[in-house]
């Protein structure tokens, strides 16, 4: 047998039910993220706060306010970006917090994000 694979047999046994136990551990503690992500919720504005939006850890739009002073029907346009500018903006905050979280339970395992 080739000098360096003589440790190999002792990866079995304690080793192997480790990893289980850690992966296991970990598998509870997305899940619990996961819980507490959902309920929390965002309030993104743009425009100055003309528009507000608040969103669940879900990624679903709870509420959208406007304020009536952008209401005008000779620029329905600027309305639009200003909606979808703070709809994009709370759904970036909802996967940053998600990405962070995340990253808290992995360390520095160097996993993929989407692996679990």
């Amino acid at each position: 047998m080739p000098k360096g694979m003589g440790g190999m047999g002792g990866m079995g046994g304690m080793n192997m039910n480790n990893l289980m136990k850690q992966a296991q551990k970990m598998q509870r503690q997305m899940a619990d993220m996961q819980t507490e992500l959902e309920s929390k919720t965002y309030e993104v504005s743009s425009g100055g706060g003309a528009v507000k939006i608040v969103i669940n850890g879900k990624k679903e739009v709870q509420e959208i306010n406007i304020s009536p002073d952008v209401v005008d029907p000779g620029d329905v346009e600027m309305l639009q970006d200003l909606v979808l500018t703070a709809v994009n903006e709370a759904i970036r905050q909802v996967e940053e917090s998600a990405a962070s979280q995340m990253g808290k339970i992995t360390g520095g395992m160097g996993l993929p994000g989407g692996l679990f």
